[in-house]
């Protein structure tokens, strides 16, 4: 099995229902950089690694939690 195909590509959707984020703040992080996708569907539908994505989202808010700005995350990750 190749690389590509043991992860858990999961849609926008459902990472926000695993994460309790909201959708909109799903695509603002995707827009600025700080949550990458692995691929785009021909229907532009984000696809994310399942576990990359929740780690991801955990350590955002853990930046924020210790007061830094969205740029700063920018910059930190």
């Amino acid at each position: 099995m190749s690389k590509k195909q043991s992860k858990n590509l999961i849609r926008i959707g459902e990472l926000a229902k695993l994460s309790s984020a909201r959708l909109s703040t799903l695509k603002y992080y995707s827009e600025i950089g700080i949550l990458p996708f692995e691929q785009k569907d021909a229907g532009l539908t984000r696809r994310y690694d399942e576990d990359k994505a929740v780690k991801r989202l955990k350590e955002i808010k853990r930046l924020q939690d210790r007061g830094l700005s969205m740029e700063e995350i920018k910059r930190y990750l």
